[in-house]
């Protein structure tokens, strides 16, 4: 009986992260989950074992360039890739905005991609029919008032991506970019405004069914189980109610 293909996720402790995991180990991937939060991971883990599937928890920091490579040295074989680890610091202005969020927007979101993604192309290069996931967002493809950190660095992801497919075509790797628009998760807003939850509320407020994680994961666990010589360069999902990073319908 062949192997199941391995699929590391990396933020998988929860969110986008934990939803896509689920639905890779359903559709037969042997999961590896990442993220910093160890005991998140770990459980989640047992909650898909005991589901039927296969999971492994391994604690990462995807900003640790070596912690990184010490990880990579586990495959000699991957089939997937999803670089989902980032997230968003702050929404003030360029003119007030706080330096070391934008370092760590950076670091995190394109800098922990690139990290990853150079320590496992190796391993998903052998495979013979690899898969990089790249989970960016709208908000590397237009910009809006008070995101200007996030949006510097979800661009810097969105061309990562693009120049890596460049870069590599004609080798057994495909490369996708998933992008989200509005996703209500438990931590997204939370995060982005420091534990305020009023003010992470009013992201959503008057909202029709804004997205969910599993909606995102139903998107990228798609995109993933397509043919091997389909691939979906750039994938944008919003919900209906958002026709832009800046036109949203609220009915309050």
């Amino acid at each position: 009986m062949a192997a199941s293909p391995i699929a590391v996720i990396t933020g998988a402790s929860s969110g986008i992260g934990a939803a896509t995991a689920r639905q890779l180990a359903a559709a037969g991937f042997r999961v590896v989950l990442t993220a910093r939060r160890k005991d998140r991971i770990e459980a989640l883990a047992a909650e898909i074992t005991e589901a039927g599937h296969e999971a492994t928890a391994y604690a990462l920091d995807v900003t640790d360039r070596a912690a990184v490579d010490e990880f990579a040295t586990a495959f000699r074989s991957l089939a997937v890739l999803v670089n989902n680890a980032g997230g968003a610091l702050g929404a003030d202005p360029v003119a007030t905005g706080d330096p070391a969020d934008w370092r760590q927007m950076y670091e995190t979101n394109v800098i922990g991609t690139l990290n990853v993604t150079q320590a496992l192309l190796p391993a998903l290069t052998a495979s013979g029919d690899g898969t990089v996931v790249i989970l960016s967002s709208t908000a590397g493809l237009s910009t809006y008032e008070g995101g200007g950190g996030y949006v510097a660095a979800k661009h810097g992801e969105h061309v990562l991506a693009e120049t890596l497919r460049l870069e590599i075509v004609g080798t057994p790797v495909r490369v996708i970019e998933v992008a989200p628009g509005m996703v209500k998760t438990e931590e997204f807003a939370t995060t982005r405004f420091r534990g305020d939850e009023e003010r992470a509320a009013k992201v959503y407020a008057g909202v029709d069914a804004p997205l969910t994680a599993d909606d995102v994961a139903d998107t990228i666990t798609w995109a993933i189980t397509r043919p091997s010589h389909v691939n979906i360069d750039l994938l944008v999902v919003r919900p209906r109610a958002q026709a832009s990073n800046s036109k949203v319908h609220r009915t309050v």
